[in-house]
């Protein structure tokens, strides 16, 4: 999902997810001399602002050239998957990642490995994408509707079997299951600053959910949906080039 993708997601979606990161350090208290580990860490977006605090910092990401960006900019990172990961126990004093379990397939073994790797009494903070959603995140649904775009059968799902309310208490819950303490989650609402061609450009490039839609459309499908994308993009104009996207995430924390 991610392969090739690093630099268009650095120059849209990564803005977008930058966000919440200094609630998330915050979550996981996250200060001077911290030994933290960035789990999913993409571009290292959480990673840098956590070694501006004066962290200790280690950095994984599934993609090699998220990675690859990651090390360029000054972080310690290196490949590895979720929920797999290569540190001993209780390595760490603080673990955050942001975005990343609604990307992995196992979110609860996922968890459990994530408190395998905190000293007791460390903090986890983790962001999702929530079931309570902006309404700038409904762009892209409303255009491929409109466009009338074929959604691809093949996209990414989460194995009902595996799947948790997408709520603040059900993020919470899923912590508690996976043996952490003092579990809480809350709901951060705030208008992501962009514009439209640098939001369609991280869909065209096939970046997050709505690219895969985008880049598995025969060419006059892709016409269809960024003409509709930009009518509908209007509603949410900020300035004479700008858009202000109403975005809803989850804030997690808990501790070891």
């Amino acid at each position: 999902m991610w392969a090739g993708r690093a630099d268009a997601y650095a120059a849209s979606f990564a803005r977008l997810c930058a966000h919440p990161v200094e609630h998330l350090l915050d979550a996981a208290q996250v200060e001077t001399g911290t030994y933290v580990l960035d789990v999913g860490t993409g571009t290292g977006t959480a990673a840098l602002a956590a070694l501006a605090r004066g962290a200790r910092v280690c950095a994984v990401d599934a993609d090699a050239g998220m990675v690859a960006v990651a090390r360029a900019a000054g972080v310690a990172a290196r490949v590895a998957a979720l929920p797999q990961l290569p540190f001993p126990d209780a390595e760490f004093e603080a673990v955050v990642g942001n975005f990343v379990v609604n990307h992995v397939g196992r979110p609860r073994a996922a968890l459990t490995e994530l408190r395998r790797v905190l000293k007791p009494g460390g903090r986890v903070a983790l962001t999702l994408w929530g079931a309570r959603r902006g309404a700038g995140q409904e762009l892209f649904g409303r255009a491929f509707a409109a466009a009338e775009a074929v959604i691809p059968a093949d996209l990414p799902r989460l194995d009902p079997a595996e799947d948790f309310a997408r709520t603040a208490d059900g993020f919470a819950e899923l912590l508690r299951e996976a043996g952490f303490t003092d579990a809480g989650a809350v709901e951060l609402e705030w208008d992501h600053r962009t514009t439209v061609d640098e939001w369609w450009g991280g869909a065209a490039a096939g970046v997050a959910t709505a690219g895969l839609v985008v880049t598995a459309q025969e060419q006059d499908s892709v016409v269809r949906i960024r003409e509709h994308f930009a009518r509908l993009a209007g509603e949410f104009t900020a300035g004479e080039h700008e858009l202000a996207l109403p975005h809803i995430a989850l804030v997690a924390c808990g501790r070891a």
